[in-house]
């Protein structure tokens, strides 16, 4: 049975490619023009001229960057932080969220309010720096990982994808001999990768990004992570004087230094990215409706 399309429904195909080629188009313009400013040289930049395409094509910035040696370790301490603190959340958070998908489970609504109250509440800034000193977690990778490592907003998603699993799949490895880490492990995890690999993206890009913790509980310049030295790039605490710049060098550096640290941060995530794509749309779908 062939299926006729009309002609509204053409008109509505066209007028539906033009709005998403707008979106696209809006969406990716501000990114390449960033991408652009950070490869220009400094006159072109400042006079405005730099568009989608870099005029005078400079890496001055980059090579300042990349020569100072902080800069390499403050890299290594990101790649460290985000690799620990993600693996730590995806554990917490997973065995949170199936213990919470259990409907049969005694004192489950206080276990969900306990969670949800923390999205709307919490001890505030001095209370938690106080914290975080009084345990002795200051300039140490934990100051970092353990006050986010449960996302809420990740544990609802999971809950619900964990809730929509078939019960006879777990009663039926129940039957075959299988404790409750077992099924887990060996029924619920393999079944469960869409919105694992979508958790495990929400919570790299969020410790990919992170600064304000390291700022805050950190003092050595050597235990920083990048987006922190990167951050006192821009305001001039460490600049590119301090990297033995040439003066033409430290003025070129200003004029793009914005561009440049929003293209060494991102670019790790941007090649990511398209590993865990596939998943992306499905384990956030399937985690937040209900079927």
């Amino acid at each position: 049975m062939t299926h006729h399309v009309t002609r509204g429904y053409r008109i509505f195909q066209g007028f539906n490619a033009v709005i998403l080629a707008g979106v696209v188009v809006a969406t990716l313009y501000p990114f390449v023009n960033i991408v652009a400013q950070s490869f220009s040289d400094e006159r072109y930049i400042l006079s405005g001229q730099v568009n989608l395409i870099p005029k005078g094509f400079n890496l001055t910035t980059y090579q300042i960057v990349a020569s100072d040696p902080m800069f390499w370790i403050n890299y290594r301490n990101t790649v460290v932080y985000t690799v620990v603190a993600t693996l730590i959340a995806m554990v917490l958070t997973t065995c949170y969220a199936y213990v919470l998908s259990k409907r049969h489970l005694k004192g489950r609504t206080f276990l969900i309010w306990v969670a949800v109250f923390t999205m709307f509440f919490n001890g505030g800034l001095i209370p938690n720096y106080v914290l975080v000193t009084s345990l002795g977690l200051k300039n140490t990778i934990w100051a970092i990982v353990l006050p986010n490592a449960i996302s809420v907003f990740n544990l609802l998603v999971m809950k619900a994808f964990f809730e929509n699993m078939p019960d006879e799949l777990e009663e039926a490895a129940s039957i075959d001999g299988l404790n409750t880490y077992g099924i887990l492990w060996r029924i619920v995890l393999p079944l469960s990768k869409a919105v694992i690999a979508t958790m495990l993206l929400f919570y790299a890009v969020s410790f990919w990004n992170s600064w304000f913790a390291a700022f805050l509980y950190m003092n050595e310049a050597d235990l920083f992570p990048v987006t922190v030295y990167l951050r006192n790039l821009i305001a001039g605490a460490t600049g590119a004087e301090g990297a033995g710049a040439a003066v033409a060098d430290v003025t070129q550096a200003a004029s793009n230094i914005k561009s440049v640290t929003i293209v060494l941060t991102v670019l790790p995530i941007l090649a990511i990215y398209p590993f865990v794509q596939r998943y992306f749309v499905s384990g956030v779908m399937l985690g937040a409706v209900k079927g």
